[in-house]
């Protein structure tokens, strides 16, 4: 057995549950809804990495008041929340063939875990040939799961991976608990991300598709409803009501995101008529898209430490001068095992990637799973059938590197060596269908490196022909 893990902290991320989170499917289908760095022994600022100042432990300043200095209102401080999400987490490793392994899978399930505002109280890591058909796991690891609830007081268990319908219904009836799998968390935690129409319509569709085939266990307790006026007919049971229902609102989300493709292409189609090249920002989520977005764009855009922070695509003009501007367009960020159905609801915001004439892929430089996170991100890409695009790696960061004897770096020599070292860079190369132009190592936060980024961007379009009409794709309306 894993050894317990334990985090009785605070959760970071927006403590907004949707329903998925908040309650069982079956209560959501009835709602349907300074370290200096010198170069040659001598300091020059065009060369120094400004490292990250560290942060204050405290939210507000230490007078309790809020940044602008007003105090927190009466009706404020009398505010109740939802108790807090008790969460335990399970991770299978049967020998599967993915980029990153299952240790590294599950911290990162406690990191969505804590984003979506639960707080991690144990996990555990079993090892089998096969998943167990019934339970996913085997019949003593639940028992043993069980006998745990006394100890951490789970109020719901979290797995790894996306389990089937039948899975998820034995589980909850076993340990008497909410069972969610890795696809319903992501999905709780696009709910709660959503903050505009489009990015709404498309997180409903993907989270009725989800819930659609798992209604059948949710009513199996109900008796079959008599015939009565209003119903649709008699004998018509709760089960096929609801399946009805959201088979309804699955088709008109669809038509209502169909039409905001059609927007959509309607701009790419302007844009491209105007001359100007497209670079579109791609990185796993919280490797810091938005704050190089910001940072050669020179525009305030939402940056936050927290996954999945962007949903909606933001497209920004880099440059004044016509004969080299470029357009930057931030997309959502991708993660390991994303749900299918995510991809296709979130097709509409995709396909602003189609358009690009060049994709800029940013890395978290300072994970320990950058090559894994990258695997993703480019297989993500070729799955996309954006094959062949151009792309420029970007390891982001740079502020908080250091060398392997945990030094900071302090020469060009040492910056060149961590960039050449970084296994991101090695799986971008190593990938075959799209082609990696280079890598540029920059902190977005700082500033330090997006100069050079930005001259590297104006070179590869203006200099090289990527945004030359030769390479201009017609994107269809």
């Amino acid at each position: 057995m894993e050894p317990l893990s334990w985090d009785d902290g605070p959760a970071s991320g927006d403590a907004r549950r949707s329903s998925l989170l908040a309650g069982s499917a079956g209560q959501h289908s009835a709602d349907l809804a300074g370290g200096t760095t010198m170069v040659a022994g001598t300091p020059r600022e065009e060369d120094c990495i400004p490292r990250k100042r560290p942060r204050n432990g405290r939210r507000n300043g230490s007078n309790g008041r809020a940044p602008n200095g007003a105090r927190p209102s009466r009706r404020a401080r009398h505010v109740t929340t939802p108790a807090q999400e008790r969460a335990y987490l399970v991770g299978l490793d049967y020998g599967q063939r993915a980029a990153m392994g299952p240790r590294e899978s599950l911290r990162e399930l406690g990191r969505l875990a804590r984003t979506a505002g639960a707080t991690v109280v144990g996990q555990t890591l079993q090892r089998r040939r096969r998943p167990e058909p019934a339970t996913y796991i085997g019949a003593g690891k639940v028992e043993e799961i069980q006998g745990l609830r006394a100890e951490t007081d789970y109020s719901v268990v979290i797995f790894d991976e996306q389990l089937s319908p039948g899975q998820q219904l034995r589980l909850e009836s076993a340990l008497e608990v909410k069972v969610l799998d890795r696809s319903a968390l992501i999905l709780d935690i696009f709910a709660s991300r959503a903050s505009t129409r489009e990015a709404a319509l498309q997180v409903e569709l993907a989270q009725h598709e989800y819930l659609l085939p798992r209604l059948r266990g949710q009513w199996e307790h109900l008796e079959r409803l008599e015939g009565a006026i209003g119903s649709r007919g008699p004998g018509e049971t709760q089960l096929e009501t609801d399946r009805r229902l959201i088979g309804g609102r699955i088709s008109r989300l669809k038509r209502q995101i169909d039409g905001v493709r059609r927007q959509r292409g309607l701009h790419r189609t302007r844009r491209r008529r105007e001359g100007i090249p497209v670079v579109a920002l791609v990185g796993y989520t919280n490797a810091g898209k938005s704050t190089v977005l910001q940072s050669l764009a020179g525009a305030e855009t939402l940056t936050a430490d927290a996954l999945f922070a962007t949903l909606d695509p933001l497209t920004r003009r880099v440059g004044t001068d016509d004969a080299e501007a470029f357009l930057l367009t931030d997309t959502v960020g991708f993660i390991q095992k994303l749900p299918t159905q995510l991809i296709s609801a979130f097709r509409a915001t995709l396909e602003e990637l189609d358009s690009a004439d060049l994709l800029l892929h940013v890395v978290d430089a300072t994970s320990e799973a950058a090559d894994a996170q990258s695997e993703t991100v480019l297989d993500t890409l070729a799955g996309l059938g954006l094959a062949g695009t151009p792309m420029l790696t970007v390891l982001n960061k740079a502020d908080e590197l250091t060398l392997p004897d945990g030094a900071p770096p302090t020469s060009e020599e040492d910056l060149a060596r961590i960039a050449f070292d970084n296994p991101a860079r090695e799986a971008a190369e190593a990938h075959e269908e799209l082609p990696n132009l280079g890598t540029v190592l920059v902190s977005a936060l700082t500033g330090w490196g997006i100069g050079e980024l930005r001259a590297r961007l104006g070179y590869e379009l203006f200099e090289q022909g990527l945004a030359s009409p030769s390479r201009a794709r017609a994107t269809a309306p």
